[in-house]
């Protein structure tokens, strides 16, 4: 009696989708999720390239400083 069987949560889920724009709205939405999830991952890789070459920058400042001394 207190929980609601998959019939209702389908009920409810296409009231839900009729009321703010069927498919059309929900592709828009799903394709913007998967351009921000992309964007994420490329900014990801280039942080990471952007660190390798600091690192490899600080060696070389490491290693011209002993070589000074």
């Amino acid at each position: 009696m207190g929980a609601f069987s998959i019939w209702h949560w389908l009920i409810v889920l296409v009231v839900v989708l009729v009321l703010f724009g069927g498919g059309g709205k929900l592709s828009k939405l799903m394709g913007d999720a998967g351009s921000g999830i992309k964007a994420f991952k490329k900014g990801l890789k280039e942080e990471n390239k952007d660190t390798a070459a600091s690192d490899q920058e600080e060696s070389k400042t490491i290693s011209e400083d002993k070589d000074k001394a």
